[in-house]
């Protein structure tokens, strides 16, 4: 027992002389010099663009999250919104999306909005509009250049963005505070959005067809909000003239910034042929709109934050923005 026991105490000291010996060996001390190609980063949380009213209530506060470079400035902003089917509008999406392009010198102001079947259209872009001019009020304090904001969205935040864009030059959908600025942008892009109300399950099967012809498609809600509280009952076919007055397409001008527009190939909730459409209108009054099909992305999803997807969109801003 006791040779075994001197045996174990030797192999544990050798043991540790070849750890310590690893260690010693392997120490180094370098020097590095680094290039910045990054901006450091400040989040302001929570910030109230808006008091609105809401079904029940005669003042709800709509929030915005900022990603505000730290640096001087001024920095071109972009409005960010996100999607959730016109029934949800959570502004903590995409953070990573939202995150590069501050770090490349972006003040990005993620936003709530009205949402069906509470609240309906033109509600929703009201707010996405009070958020821009809220944004412009409060330039010197955000450094932001007040000269140049883009708006993005993917979804149902894609067709809020197209809306804000082709609504630029009009002041037909300003309401609210801040109404001395304009809600006019520079740049917009589109991811997955809706452009024809009317239309979003047009590429896929007779079933999914019959589905958004439904009064609880979530499109109808936008459009007709509830009968139980005063709405019009009835799919979105109920209502034409709603439906044509809720396209974007509908108000394209010579005022209309440039689009860069991407779909999935295999989107299985917005048809492709959404932003397709979309594109041709702009086309057809000579806006600058470029389209990217994503071959296997679907509706959102982890390929939409790839290098490459990011690239394009922070190009796209650069050329229009900076």
């Amino acid at each position: 027992m006791k040779i075994k026991a001197i045996s174990q105490a030797l192999a544990l000291s050798l043991f540790l002389c070849s750890v310590g010996g690893a260690a010693s060996a392997s120490s180094t001390s370098q020097s590095l010099e680094i290039c910045p190609t990054k901006e450091m980063v400040q989040l302001v949380s929570n910030v109230v663009y808006a008091q609105v009213p809401d079904r029940g209530y005669v003042s709800k506060a709509m929030t915005m999250d900022l990603l505000v470079p730290c640096g001087e400035g001024p920095y071109p902003a972009i409005v960010y919104i996100n999607g959730g089917g016109f029934i949800n509008a959570n502004k903590d999406g995409y953070i990573q999306q939202r995150l590069e392009l501050a770090e490349h010198g972006y003040v990005v102001a993620s936003i709530t909005y009205r949402i069906a079947p509470a609240s309906t259209f033109p509600a929703p872009l009201e707010d996405v509009k009070s958020a821009i001019r809220y944004l412009r009020a409060h330039a010197d304090q955000f450094h932001i250049d007040s000269q140049h904001i883009g708006v993005m969205g993917g979804s149902a935040g894609g067709y809020l963005a197209a809306f804000a864009g082709t609504t630029s030059g009009t002041r037909q959908f300003d309401s609210g505070d801040n109404l001395e600025q304009t809600s006019d942008v520079q740049a917009v892009v589109d991811l997955y959005g809706v452009s024809d109300l009317t239309a979003i399950g047009a590429d896929y099967g007779p079933d999914v067809q019959e589905l958004h012809r439904s009064p609880a498609a979530t499109e109808a809600l936008w459009i007709n909000g509830s009968p139980v509280f005063g709405g019009k009952d009835g799919g979105i076919d109920a209502n034409p003239e709603g439906a044509a007055a809720a396209n974007p397409i509908s108000y394209i001008s010579e005022k209309t910034p440039p689009f860069l527009l991407m779909h999935g190939d295999a989107d299985t909730v917005v048809s492709p042929s959404q932003t397709e459409i979309l594109r041709a209108a702009l086309a057809q009054h000579n806006v600058e709109a470029q389209r990217y099909v994503i071959k296997g992305a679907g509706h959102g999803g982890a390929l939409w934050i790839q290098p490459e997807i990011m690239k394009l969109i922070i190009d796209f801003f650069d050329a229009h923005l900076k």
